[in-house]
């Protein structure tokens, strides 16, 4: 920034500014982020982050929707492509194995993690609504194979589909733990080894 000049520089690039504060966040969750730790990892001012951002939350809440559309619509992009829910969960936990622990980026599920320790009612429901869109997904697709009769009518829709998230929220976990993504996969076969069988 040249001395003296106020607010954002003029060669301030607002995208990969995003970029940089989703990683923040999704290093370090939504709560321990603090306005320092985003100033320092954009390199602006926090007038200069105010004035193109507004406060954190409405950061966070962009940063959200940069995430989802880069990182995290494999899920949906399976569920509309394979012809089965269970092919579409075995795409999902595999892949899912590969961005969880892919070096380019911290570990897991920002929408998982982010969410862990924080106080903000707001912040919790709005990742709450995500990662239940997911669910309601998978769901919905289950519920159309026992409809085809791929799966058996007497499957319980909602526990397989909650069977699903738990398994992806288990391996964001995982890796944020330092799972690599061969020990990622191997859950991820173990997973669905457990799936009813097709009719």
């Amino acid at each position: 920034m040249v001395t003296g000049q106020r607010g954002r520089p003029r060669s301030f690039d607002r995208d990969a500014a995003l970029d940089k504060a989703m990683f923040a966040f999704w290093e370090r969750g939504y709560e321990a982020t603090s306005i320092s730790d985003l100033t320092a990892s954009l390199g602006i001012s926090a007038p200069s982050l105010y004035a193109a951002f507004g406060d954190k939350r409405k950061l966070f809440d962009e940063v959200v929707v940069v995430y989802g559309g880069r990182y995290a619509d494999f899920a949906a992009v399976a569920l509309a492509e394979e012809p089965t829910a269970r092919a579409a969960l075995g795409r999902v936990l595999h892949e899912a194995a590969e961005v969880y622990t892919d070096p380019a980026h911290p570990p897991g599920c920002m929408v998982i993690s982010a969410a862990v320790n924080t106080t903000s009612d707001e912040v919790a429901q709005a990742l709450r609504m995500r990662r239940e869109a997911n669910l309601v997904a998978f769901e919905g697709r289950i519920r159309a194979d026992v409809a085809t009769g791929v799966l058996p009518a007497g499957t319980d829709t909602w526990a397989l589909a909650r069977y699903a998230v738990a398994v992806l929220q288990g391996m964001s976990q995982q890796s944020r733990d330092g799972a690599g993504r061969e020990e990622l996969e191997a859950v991820a076969e173990l997973a669905m080894g457990a799936w009813p069988q097709p009719q």
